[in-house]
């Protein structure tokens, strides 16, 4: 062991007090970030989970000047063997007016073939009653949103009445109810292709496909391909902004935030070490004495402001792992469950990666802040410094 690193040890031990305020205060900020970092992680995967990941990676519209898609099995066969293209799903949607009893509203009613809707969007997951894939068996039924069934007072078994202008009014009988905790609930539909087809009276067209992919940051990417086949295509990134939007501004004003506490933590620490520089003055001087070079005196404070920094990361991951995973276990009570889309608990996700980035920053963060100490430790005349008191 280099005696630089030995007298580093021995000064961190002798000032027990100074040790114990300087390793807390790193360590509550490093307790903190990591915590935030792993609520901040787990709901941004919360996020994608119950926005990106049933949204269609990629909309195809029709063709400029054209309603639908007429030639929509070519161009479905097209698409699945762009790269990353995981699944494609056909529909037919529009505007529709439901009534049961005295109850009527208006909602999308959206034509689709079941077993390719659910690749997209896994609404099978989000159903409370009946069976998404019965639309797929019997003609005329439909699958509504939960808030619209609770507006219409319907149940699984009900005969809704579908009209719209320029349609073909249909009867339609219930045969389930999702719940997405999102405002689809209340504005959106699901029927075969054929019935909707029937409903709107444009046999044999569709005029939208959704697209879903391997790797939804290719959005762009798949969606370049499919233009020049002649038709619309937009990614989710284009179609829906804000989701990016959110998840930056979030994780930027929290990442500037955690950061000033690193930073403030760290200065206590410098304070410290100025402290202990003044009050180490007259061994400093018997060391510059006995032969330590002026390196050898930088050497020793930046050590310990390291050591300092490494031992507040360390207990502040751990801390922090631990608050982290107790959070992930707490329970929402079920009014703040519907508040929060759903969840039940609050997500939290421990990386490992941020978990060594910490340590590894606040380490490297230390060593420099213990520069300017050690620098001043350096400067000290032998002479001077052991003649004082």
């Amino acid at each position: 062991m280099r005696y630089e690193l030995f007298i580093a040890l021995r000064q961190i031990r002798a000032r027990k007090f100074q040790t114990i305020l300087s390793v807390g205060a790193i360590a509550l900020a490093v307790m903190v970030l990591t915590v935030s970092q792993a609520v901040m992680v787990g709901f941004t995967g919360e996020l994608y989970n119950t926005t990106v990941n049933k949204l269609p990676h990629v909309s195809v519209s029709p063709q400029e000047g054209e309603d639908y898609i007429y030639l929509y099995r070519t161009l479905i066969e097209k698409t699945e063997k762009i790269e990353s293209v995981s699944a494609v799903s056909p529909f037919l949607t529009g505007k529709a007016s439901f009534k049961f009893k005295t109850n009527s509203f208006n909602a999308e009613l959206k034509g689709v073939i079941p077993l390719q809707e659910n690749n997209i969007s896994a609404i099978e997951a989000d159903m409370v009653e009946g069976n998404f894939r019965e639309l797929e068996y019997s003609r005329n039924t439909v699958v509504i949103g939960s808030k619209l069934a609770d507006k219409l007072e319907v149940n699984p078994g009900d005969s809704v009445d579908v009209s719209f202008p320029n349609a073909t009014p249909l009867s339609l009988r219930v045969v389930g109810i999702f719940h997405t905790g999102s405002p689809l609930d209340e504005s959106l539909t699901y029927t075969s292709l054929d019935t909707a087809q029937e409903f709107y009276n444009v046999p044999d067209v569709i005029n939208g496909l959704s697209v879903r992919l391997e790797d939804f940051n290719r959005d762009r990417e798949v969606a370049a391909k499919i233009k020049k086949a002649g038709y619309k295509a937009k990614g989710w990134t284009e179609t829906n902004p804000e989701i990016l939007r959110t998840i930056a501004i979030e994780s930027t004003s929290n990442n500037v935030v955690l950061g000033l506490i690193i930073v403030i933590a760290s200065f206590g620490v410098v304070s410290a070490l100025n402290l202990s520089v003044i009050g180490a003055t007259s061994q400093i001087g018997m060391l510059r004495a006995m032969g330590a070079t002026v390196s050898s005196i930088r050497t020793i404070f930046v050590l310990q402001s390291g050591i300092l920094g490494l031992l507040g990361a360390l207990i502040g991951t751990l801390t922090g792992v631990a608050i982290s995973l107790g959070l992930g276990q707490y329970e929402m009570p079920a009014a703040s469950s519907e508040f929060y889309g759903g969840m039940t608990t609050i997500p939290i996700i421990v990386r490992t990666g941020d978990i060594l980035v910490i340590i590894i920053a606040v380490f490297l963060l230390n060593l420099i802040a213990g520069i300017y100490p050690a620098q001043q430790a350096a400067k000290l005349d032998p002479v001077k410094a052991i003649s004082s008191k």
